[in-house]
């Protein structure tokens, strides 16, 4: 098991009612298939996020390492 910390912005923060947690996840979990197990099919769990890895932004196929901090970060709008 890897331990990861996940960082949520915007809806995804308001849905969880945090900004961050830390998770226990098997090897091999990449991040989108994180964010579905977090946000499962749904308004939230449609969003077109982002991953970031440690402060780089990373393709949702990316795999996780003990240790890293994934950030989901969904669209924002503003005027």
């Amino acid at each position: 098991m890897l331990t990861v910390t996940i960082r949520y912005f915007a809806a995804l923060r308001e849905s969880r009612g945090r900004d961050h947690e830390t998770l226990e996840v098997a090897e091999g979990t990449t991040a989108k298939a994180l964010y579905a197990t977090l946000f499962p099919p749904g308004p939230l769990g449609a969003l077109p996020v982002a991953y970031a890895i440690n402060l780089t932004y990373v393709s949702g196929d990316t795999a996780l390492s003990d240790g890293d901090e994934l950030a989901f970060i969904p669209p924002v709008g503003g005027g």
